[in-house]
């Protein structure tokens, strides 16, 4: 089972709200997730970021790969160095 890390669309038309969820990459966009870690609101100014840093990293570690946009996210957060920085220091 691959698993992902991705966002979910929630919100009403034209303003949108995400989810930063893990889920199977079989699974629809906005189907079946495995668990909500975060959220992202990107019509605030600055956009809103909130994100459960020791899960992330968590699932991370666990072989998660993010989506392109979860990953500048997640990078933007500080966490992807982190990751990176943990899994250098097992080597």
């Amino acid at each position: 089972m691959s698993v992902k890390i991705r966002l979910k669309r929630m919100g009403s038309k034209k303003r949108p709200f995400y989810r930063i969820v893990v889920a199977d990459s079989r699974s629809p966009r906005d189907g079946r997730f495995i668990q909500e870690i975060g959220t992202y609101n990107p019509l605030k100014e600055p956009s809103e970021v909130k994100i459960e840093e020791d899960v992330a990293l968590d699932w991370l570690s666990k072989g998660a790969q993010p989506s392109d946009t979860v990953r500048n996210i997640l990078s933007k957060e500080g966490i992807m160095k982190k990751h990176h920085d943990a899994k250098n220091a097992k080597k």
